[in-house]
This record gives structure tokens, C-alpha cells and sequence, in this order.
């Protein structure tokens, strides 16, 4: 019995056999048809894809562009907002400084009066002018410079004299006609000097 069985059911693999190829042939067969149309659609995919990337790329270089604009207008207005914020201030003490010019001849010509005051009372007087305007100029900021014995600073003295004279040093300022005033490093006046040796 037991080969009889066996002999039934041989046939039974053989067809089961049959129909996968049968399956394989369909798909085959099918595979032909749709093949030329999954072609088609992958190009098609393909070129949206490339017209999707080269769009990308446009876009990246707008964002890119824009963004450079971007800090350059960023850069350009934070060196406005600075060179504006350096004039103001420069105004200012600009300004400030031509004001107190204005007023140096006064106390040139009340520290020239004191020099040669004939009478105590008027002398005394004009010193305290002096030295109230000197107390003034100091709360202001401004300095003032050029004494005799001074080294010769061509960025602070004006040489308008020279003189030989062995008692002095190289470049010593022998004489002061005019004293030098500043605020800061902005120059207001300078010392106009003679100079030794």
C-alpha cells in the first residue's frame, strides 16, 4: 500500500510542479507589458527628480545669496551706526574744543596783565582770575602743557625760535610765548616755544 500511495500522490507534485511554472510564465508575460510602462514611469520620476534637484539648487543659491545680502546690509548699517555714533561725538568735541580756543586769547591776554600789573591789590586780583579760569579748564578736561625745560615735542610745540645755549640740553625748550592746551589726545592749541641747541 505504501507504494501505491506514494504512486498517487506523485502526480499530485507533478502538478503542483506545473503550476508555479504556469505562475512564472504569467509573470513573465506580464513583466513584458508593464516593463515598457515602469520604464516610462521611471524616467519620467527621473526627470522630476532632476527638475526637483536643479529647483533645489536654485533655491539654495537664492537662500544663499539672500543670506549674503543679508550681512552685508547687516555689516554696512552696523559701520554707519558707528562712523554716525564717531561723528557725533566728534561734533561734540569738536565743538567743545573750538569753544575753549575762543576763550585762550582772553586768559593769554589777563595772565599778561598779571605779568605787568603796576599795584599789588590789581595783581592779586588778576591771579585769582587766573586761577579760577585754571580750576574751570581742569573740571572741563582740558590740560594745559608746554613749561620751560620741557624735551622739544614737535607733536605738542610749535618752534617758531632757536637758540645755542650749552646751559640747555639737545632739544629742550628754552622759552614758552605761548602755552599749549589740550583735551585728551585732540589738540586745542599748541605751545608755541624757542628752542635750544
Amino acid at each position: 500500500m505504501d507504494n501505491e500511495e506514494k504512486k498517487q500522490e506523485a502526480p499530485e507534485e507533478e502538478e503542483v510542479k506545473e503550476q508555479p511554472q504556469a505562475e512564472e510564465e504569467k509573470e513573465e508575460e506580464l513583466s513584458g507589458k508593464e516593463k515598457r510602462k515602469l520604464g516610462k514611469q521611471l524616467k519620467e520620476l527621473e526627470n522630476k527628480l532632476q527638475k526637483a534637484e536643479k529647483e533645489q539648487e536654485k533655491a539654495t543659491q537664492a537662500l544663499l545669496d539672500a543670506n549674503d545680502k543679508y550681512l552685508r546690509m547687516l555689516a554696512e548699517f552696523d559701520n554707519y551706526k558707528k562712523r554716525t555714533a564717531k561723528e557725533c561725538e566728534a561734533k561734540y568735541s569738536n565743538a567743545y574744543c573750538d569753544a575753549v580756543e575762543a576763550l585762550l586769547p582772553v586768559f593769554d591776554n589777563i595772565e599778561r596783565a598779571a605779568d605787568y600789573a603796576s599795584d599789588e591789590q590789581s595783581k592779586n586780583g588778576l591771579l585769582l582770575i587766573i586761577s579760577n579760569f585754571k580750576d574751570v579748564l581742569s573740571k572741563m578736561g582740558v590740560e594745559q602743557f608746554g613749561e620751560a625745560g620741557d624735551e622739544f615735542n614737535a607733536d605738542l610745540h610749535s618752534a617758531v625760535m632757536h637758540v645755542e645755549d650749552e646751559s640747555l640740553g639737545e632739544n629742550t625748550v628754552a622759552e614758552v610765548f605761548q602755552k599749549g592746551y589740550k583735551k585728551g589726545d585732540k589738540i586745542i592749541r599748541y605751545a608755541t616755544v624757542k628752542v635750544a641747541n
